[in-house]
């Protein structure tokens, strides 16, 4: 199909057996299969990760969970160096991605996403690190900081769901939406339109498979 189309299977049995009407299950599952490709300008760090230092917190004596992690995270570009605070959900980031010392990494400032580009080349020698699948890149130039146009695909479901209640993130995680109102799929559809019109966004017709 290609990468980021949206595909939806249903069984024609799953729309009786939901909670929700069956016209708002088939609508869910229509938008669902109907993504937003959008493109907007973002802030970016890249750089070569040079040193990570991890804080654990003193208030795990408490009790697990309890109290923040903290740390620091030192960036390089072949022109500048700069140290940079970390908080917990950048540190889970960083962790998640397994960041070492040596790879080069691009972070979303506004997300907070880690996308690991590579190795550094200056690391090459460090043959106990390295794995065979292991793409080696150079030292980024210039700014750390730097303006960065970004795609990525969003369904119109996700949209409604984020916009239709207080918890809309946490209701699209734990798949828990509910009915949406038709009030807020007009809003999304109006906004989508500007978006388009602007040449922010572009839609991306999926797939709705229903056996």
């Amino acid at each position: 199909i290609g990468d980021g189309t949206p595909f939806v299977k249903i069984t024609a049995s799953e729309l009786y057996s939901l909670e929700l009407g069956k016209t708002e299950a088939l609508t869910q599952a229509l938008r669902r299969s109907m993504g937003v490709k959008i493109t907007e300008e973002a802030e970016m760090i890249e750089g070569e990760v040079v040193e990570i230092s991890i804080e654990r917190p003193v208030a795990q004596a408490a009790g697990p969970g309890l109290g923040g992690k903290s740390g620091k995270i030192t960036l390089k570009t072949t022109d500048m160096e700069t140290v940079y605070d970390l908080g917990t959900k950048m540190i889970d980031s960083l962790t998640k991605e397994k960041v070492t010392s040596g790879d080069v990494v691009v972070i979303d400032k506004a997300t907070g996403k880690v996308t690991k580009l590579g190795r550094s080349f200056a690391r090459s020698r460090d043959y106990d690190a390295v794995g065979s699948d292991t793409r080696f890149v150079n030292c980024p130039e210039g700014e750390l900081q730097r303006r960065k146009t970004v795609e990525h695909v969003v369904t119109l479901h996700e949209i409604d769901v984020i916009n239709s209640r207080q918890q809309g993130f946490l209701a699209l995680f734990a798949g828990d939406t509910g009915e949406i109102k038709a009030e807020v799929r007009d809003e999304i559809d109006t906004k989508v339109a500007e978006w388009r019109e602007e040449g922010k966004g572009k839609i991306i017709p999926g797939v709705l498979f229903i056996d």
